[in-house]
């Protein structure tokens, strides 16, 4: 456990939603099958954990997780596409401290047709102006950026510069997740206009010394983006870190050790023992090795978050390498 550092909790697999990249909804957990929320009493103190499903905002105890994770979590998060306002902004005035990232896929015809919803987009931007107006500060948007969505990314981005949130982005991945096998992950025509939502990352028009840096941060984690809409071969980014540096917990209280994979490798259930004996037994050193042998190059941020946190200076320099070339009218260098 001294190395494992985050936790995803996917609370539900029921979804309001309808997403074209994402079939959870056509899976969906039955309310009485999921995991009582007082089995996460069992995690450990200072812990990063997302909250996340499905729509996680769906379960009628959301308000009893969080009052469970918040005093013991480093930084708690929720992931959901704010669909329910007035459940979403309950939470963030209880607890303030939290970091949520609203979903959507694009401006509102096009994330609306993605994301199988009605108003979707209208309920999205309605609970980050509700939220703007707690004391909760770490909000923003989030977006999976798609072969058909590209063309919306700059305006995204300046939407959220022009609100003051942040914009978290990740791209469509397959999986046992998702039980997507389809996702097209190679995009030609989104090339261009990823380079240019990456310029714009690189040279921040924020406000503030600290929300400029972590534009500049994520424009490091979306070169592995880059280079995997491109179709370049594996070993772009970091080796992964699933087992040590995160770990994940479906609706059922099976722990696993990410989202990526074909199929869900389990290595214990949370209901059964601690997180503490699941994480070291005998299982979970096999998973490891199937870990280390996986060859998917998962392009989520989790999976480089805790290596550019250890080491730093790659970043940096790729960071200042690429300012001066954009500076310099050049493009931007992804290797």
């Amino acid at each position: 456990m001294k190395n494992t550092v985050q936790g995803s909790l996917i609370t539900t697999f029921r979804c309001n939603a309808k997403c074209n990249m994402c079939n959870i909804w056509q899976f969906p957990t039955k309310a009485e099958d999921e995991i009582d929320f007082s089995y996460y009493e069992k995690l450990p103190a200072g812990l990063r954990i997302n909250i996340t499903g499905g729509e996680a905002t769906i379960r009628k105890d959301i308000d009893d997780i969080f009052r469970v994770l918040y005093p013991k979590a480093s930084l708690l998060e929720l992931s959901t596409n704010g669909y329910y306002t007035e459940k979403i902004v309950a939470l963030a005035k209880k607890y303030p401290k939290i970091l949520i990232r609203v979903s959507v896929e694009g401006l509102p015809a096009l994330n609306d047709a993605k994301r199988g919803t009605r108003d979707g987009f209208d309920h999205a931007l309605r609970t980050i102006l509700e939220l703007k107006k707690t004391k909760c500060r770490n909000i923003g948007f989030s977006v999976v950026i798609s072969p058909d969505n590209y063309k919306d990314l700059l305006y995204l981005y300046d939407l959220c510069v022009a609100l003051d949130v942040e914009l978290g982005n990740s791209v469509v991945h397959n999986s046992w997740y998702f039980h997507k096998l389809d996702n097209q992950i190679v995009s030609e025509e989104a090339l261009k206009q990823h380079e240019e939502f990456v310029k714009a990352l690189l040279t921040s028009k924020r406000r503030g010394l600290k929300k400029k840096i972590k534009d500049y941060s994520r424009a490091f984690f979306n070169r592995s983006i880059h280079r995997r809409l491109r179709g370049d071969e594996g070993g772009y980014r970091p080796p992964c870190g699933a087992l040590d540096d995160f770990f994940f917990i479906d609706p059922s209280g099976n722990v696993s050790p990410c989202n990526g994979s074909e199929e869900e490798w389990i290595i214990g259930n949370i209901k059964e023992d601690t997180l503490e004996n699941i994480l070291a037994s005998e299982r979970a050193q096999e998973v490891a090795k199937q870990v280390k042998a996986c060859n998917r190059n998962c392009t989520f941020v989790v999976t480089e978050r805790h290596d550019m946190l250890r080491r730093p200076w790659i970043p940096i320099r790729w960071i200042i390498r690429n300012k001066i070339r954009i500076a310099r009218g050049k493009s931007i260098c992804w290797d």
